[in-house]
């Protein structure tokens, strides 16, 4: 038997792990692997459901209007942009978190506090009477869901050895980022069926006399919510040597790599989750024949699992390599749609808009996933440089404190992507009549992103290859 195998009254025989050493093989295989594997598998459905609660309101507003809700289109908007503004913004704080208290804690009280957005949609949406502001202020804390992710990734990022941290927290990423395609997919379902009985509520009567229970869009997340909120609290662990202040932490914003990663993240992520919340308006909007609404679930979906289900290829490849990749795929797929788009009067375009769509979904799950296998790699190179002084054990824990405080932020600021993407399609509509301006300047922002990524991770003399 191991010397490192557990004991009833070892080290790491309650909620704090007292000796984490992820990297040391005999280490991993008595007892690691075990603990990792239990954190995430409880992580991923708590953050599953935390890009439910973020997005609902993309699928509440679309009703509104037709339950007695007489707000004007701009009203409407801000109900669906403010999620996205309070998400990007509380991740910056979210990312710091883990260290100062504790994953578990954090994941636990973290799920818990949806329950306010989701309560007080169901509420709030059963009279005509609420207050405007009482639904702009739930669509601010429905920003607790995107929170989330931040702190989230944080915490998984510290329990595994870096031969699968990418894989990791690809699949917690990935079947995380699920959320937004099982809200658009079960919410339209809910909202027609009184699964809640008297309890939840009388149902409202469509301005073309059907019935809908709207407040299901809300209700139908709390017993989930309460089951997760439980198994983070007594299922999951927090990690002694990954305590950190925030004064220790914040030496992120000195490391360059940080801010680039920042940029290439927002690439990514920050295009996944506008193209997520914008994708069924502009599909609607150019095409407004096709019933786009019955498939535009499966862009967020696609999206989602290949971020699940590719981590490994960053790991086996490196993900400086599959991120340039990434990218190039991603212009390749808007140069597709911005040609569907010019072709739009014609049979089939929509299906050829709609394709090009799903690979640009399919791509930016991958650079999701190879954008955050690359941070750890990028920082177990840097901090021996910068800080030569340290020991290889103080190095390595400077590594993971650092990487994980890098994944946080690099997440809060690619989130405000949820509200730049959806805004540049309105704003290129209202200023010339179509979204290919919109398209072409994010091309302008991926060709960045490729010379970002060649240039300081892949070239043969490269900064940091990875």
């Amino acid at each position: 038997m191991s010397s490192h195998a557990p004991t009833a009254n070892g080290p790491n025989s309650g909620k704090v792990l007292q000796d984490w050493r992820p990297d040391d093989e005999a280490f991993w295989q008595a007892e690691g692997h075990r603990i990792a594997q239990r954190n995430l598998w409880i992580s991923i459905p708590c953050l599953l459901l935390a890009f439910c609660v973020w997005l609902v309101w993309s699928v509440v507003v679309a009703k509104l209007p037709q339950i007695g809700f007489n707000y004007t289109t701009n009203q409407l908007f801000w109900l669906a942009a403010l999620p996205g503004l309070s998400g990007a913004t509380l991740r910056i704080f979210y990312s710091f978190m883990v260290p100062i208290f504790g994953g578990r804690r954090w994941t636990a009280v973290s799920t818990a506090s949806l329950l306010l957005p989701a309560i007080g949609i169901g509420f709030a949406v059963q009279s005509p009477e609420t207050p405007y502001g009482i639904f702009l202020l739930l669509a601010l804390l429905c920003g607790f869901g995107g929170g989330n992710f931040a702190s989230s990734m944080a915490n998984i990022s510290f329990f595994f050895p870096r031969k699968s941290k990418g894989n990791a927290l690809a699949l917690n990423a990935g079947l995380g980022n699920a959320g937004v395609s099982v809200m658009q997919f079960l919410v339209p379902i809910v909202i027609t069926l009184g699964v809640f009985g008297s309890l939840g509520g009388e149902p409202q009567t469509l301005s073309e006399g059907g019935k809908i229970w709207l407040q299901n869009a809300g209700f139908v997340w709390v017993p989930f919510l309460i089951v997760s909120t439980l198994a983070a609290w007594f299922g999951m662990h927090d990690i002694a040597s990954a305590r950190a202040s925030f004064r220790e932490q914040s030496v992120i914003f000195k490391r360059k790599h940080n801010w680039i990663m920042c940029v290439l993240y927002t690439g990514t992520f920050g295009s996944f989750i506008g193209y997520s919340a914008g994708f069924p308006l502009l599909a609607t909007n150019q095409f407004p024949d096709a019933n786009a609404l019955q498939y535009v679930f499966l862009g967020p979906l696609v999206g989602a699992l290949s971020r699940a289900a590719t981590g490994w290829v960053s790991d086996k490849f490196g993900g400086g390599r599959v991120t340039l990749v990434t990218f190039v795929t991603m212009i390749l797929a808007v140069i597709g749609i911005l040609f569907f788009l010019g072709i739009r009067e014609q049979p089939g375009a929509f299906w050829g808009f709609f394709a090009m769509f799903m690979v640009l979904f399919f791509a930016t799950g991958v650079g999701n996933a190879s954008t955050f296998q690359m941070i750890p790699v990028i920082f177990r190179k840097e901090v021996p440089r910068l800080l030569p002084h340290l020991n290889e054990s103080e190095q390595t824990r400077q590594a993971e404190k650092e990487s994980a405080a890098t994944i946080g932020f690099t997440s809060a600021i690619a989130a405000y992507g949820a509200f730049i993407i959806p805004k540049s399609y309105g704003s290129s509509i209202a200023l010339t009549g179509g979204a290919e301006t919109a398209l072409y300047a994010f091309i302008a922002f991926y060709l960045i992103c490729v010379g970002l990524t060649w240039f300081y991770y892949t070239r043969r003399n490269a900064e940091i290859r990875c």
